[in-house]
């Protein structure tokens, strides 16, 4: 096979491939370079990269199969993996200048994780200082470009990952999600990201151990690979305290299920987000195409009223959890996002806290309540078409002055909150011919369910050129562009850092 097709394999193809012998993992991993190479210039989309160990661990791979070993569920396929999360001897700098020369002894639990399912990391995966915000660039790396036009944003926090998917730059890639970072990144770019359940992918490293809000999950270009990749993350790791284990079955064997019998709820706002004006109707028209392929599609509404205080002060926790040492010894050397972050929760009271977790409570059971008569509920993924990257953040939605640089992600932080899982399927393009993403909103904990689902959808929006999934211009990507030479790769981006 050429590299070209080889790159156009999806996970689960490839994986099998490697299974029957009918690819090598060195030569997926050949092809998977060579369009980094070739591609990664014009979107940025890579942080460290290390080449020279993943070639070993493809040959190693490479001769299990020949030797008839048993084969983990990621066996061979390259992963990229964002740069908020630790990797044993590859550079971890989390997007900051604080910790350029950071090499980790140690994996994370989801990298150990995925590595011990046999994938190989090939690189890591561009994010904003922190992962604060959702435009990725930071003063490390530069910024990551959308593949669609490289001037726009990708998305954040996870926008390196859903650049490389975009582009083929690798098959697989990891991000994580506190207010829709793996959502908003694969709905910019045109691929699938998955927030899962709290706890079904664990994390030894969340300072707040017990808080539901941040998770890693899966990105992939469709359903299949995203559950394959899931099926590998997940799993019981008893320093997580919110961990639990649904079994592998549950998450990697898909069951079918009958588009034309879905009921589907959808709202464009939930009645409490900024939603700009073209975005809400280029919805309501997708919406208008779905409702041909399900039993029931109709409009819900839902009072979600002190979403966006509650949202605010349960993050800004998370924020002085993480950086109050570093705030104390020098704030300065925090990013102005990450720096306010903290400033906006060491202000917060006792009784903020309080008053936030009791309204997420209310609002959680109203939303199960509503959630329990539908298979999925529908929303935008994003509230506006991509926005230039040089813009660090979205200031108005409809001439209305947002009141934070992060407002503009209400559509999922709201649903982050409510700790349901939440898909963001790829849906055709918006009024600018960017890429659009719908959000799949699935039943509490029942992650198998929603990715049954969305798998049914994405079959449905396949055979209709409204809904399918649209493609980059890999070729004008692969040639040279000067007025990008503001975004391509950092000095820091070498193999075997």
């Amino acid at each position: 096979m050429t590299h070209d097709s080889l790159v156009t394999l999806s996970a689960v193809d490839a994986r099998r491939l490697i299974g029957d012998r009918s690819v090598s993992p060195v030569e997926l991993l050949d092809a998977c370079i060579a369009r980094i190479e070739a591609i990664n210039p014009a979107v940025n989309a890579m942080a460290a990269t290390c080449f020279d160990r993943a070639y070993d661990e493809a040959r190693r791979a490479e001769a299990a199969v020949m030797h008839g070993e048993s084969l983990g569920l990621l066996h061979g396929l390259p992963i990229g993996v964002k740069d908020l999360e630790e990797t044993a001897g590859v550079l971890t700098t989390y997007g900051s200048t604080l910790f350029r020369a950071n090499i980790p002894d140690e994996d994370n639990a989801m990298v150990a994780r995925i590595r011990a399912a046999g994938a190989i990391v090939t690189a890591k995966t561009n994010t904003p200082d922190m992962g604060a915000g959702a435009n990725t660039r930071n003063d490390v790396w530069g910024a990551t470009g959308n593949p669609f036009a490289p001037l726009l944003n990708a998305g954040g926090s996870s926008g390196g990952s859903a650049a490389a998917l975009a582009t083929g730059m690798l098959p697989l890639c990891t991000g994580s999600d506190t207010g829709g970072s793996l959502r908003i990144p694969a709905a910019l770019c045109g691929v699938v990201g998955l927030r899962p359940s709290p706890g079904l992918v664990p994390s030894e490293r969340r300072e707040l151990g017990w808080a539901p809000l941040t998770v890693s999950g899966p990105m992939a270009r469709n359903v299949a690979d995203v559950r394959l990749l899931l099926a590998a993350q997940a799993g019981f790791d008893a320093r997580d305290p919110l961990t639990h284990d649904t079994g592998y079955t549950a998450l990697a064997h898909r069951r079918p299920v009958d588009a034309a019998k879905l009921r589907i709820g959808y709202t464009d706002d939930f009645g409490a987000c900024a939603l700009d004006d073209a975005s809400r109707a280029t919805f309501h028209a997708k919406i208008d195409r779905i409702a041909r392929h399900v039993g029931v599609c109709q409009p819900v509404s839902i009072d979600m009223s002190g979403i966006d205080r509650c949202f605010d002060v349960l993050r800004a926790q998370n924020f002085v959890a993480q950086f109050a040492d570093t705030y104390q010894r020098d704030p300065s050397s925090l990013d102005p996002n990450t720096r306010a972050n903290y400033e906006m929760g060491a202000s917060m009271t006792l009784g903020d806290a309080v008053w936030a977790h009791t309204m997420q409570t209310t609002l959680y059971r109203r939303f199960q309540a509503l959630m329990q008569h539908y298979d999925v509920i529908l929303s935008p993924t994003v509230s506006v078409t991509p926005f230039p990257w040089s813009q660090w953040h979205l200031e108005a939605i409809n001439g209305k002055p947002l009141d934070t640089y992060y407002r503009w992600l209400g559509l999922t932080y709201l649903v982050s909150l409510m700790t349901n899982p939440a898909l963001s399927l790829p849906c055709g393009v918006d009024h600018a011919g960017m890429p659009f993403g719908v959000q799949l909103i699935g039943p509490v904990r029942r992650d198998g369910r929603l990715l049954d689902v969305s798998e049914a959808l994405e079959a449905a929006f396949a055979s209709d050129d409204a809904l399918r999934r649209p493609a980059p211009d890999l070729e004008a990507l692969s040639k040279p562009v000067p007025e990008l030479r503001s975004i391509v790769s950092s000095p820091l981006l070498s193999s075997d850092r």
